[in-house]
């Protein structure tokens, strides 16, 4: 059940993030939503290895808004060289 409420809030911080970084992805739409689901799984995942969240707890809001940013811009970094 765990796993299911981060794909929901990485779904609202990918949306989000699309917000925060407009323009145009070379995916679209569903691929923005899917690493804003990778985004918020990552900053779920850091921050129980640095500390932040106990076993049961989900990454907060703010911290799943910030992976999926950082993904989105890493995606876009790697697209635009290839």
């Amino acid at each position: 059940m765990e796993l299911m409420g981060w794909i929901f809030l990485g779904l609202v911080a990918g949306a989000i993030a699309k917000f925060i970084m407009p323009g145009r992805d070379p995916g679209g739409c569903i691929v923005t939503i899917l690493l804003g689901i990778a985004g918020a799984l990552l900053a779920g995942y850091l921050g129980r290895v640095a500390g932040f969240y106990q076993e049961g707890e989900r990454a907060g809001f703010f911290a799943a808004i910030l992976g999926a940013v950082l993904i989105l811009f890493v995606y876009r970094l790697l697209m635009r060289r290839s």
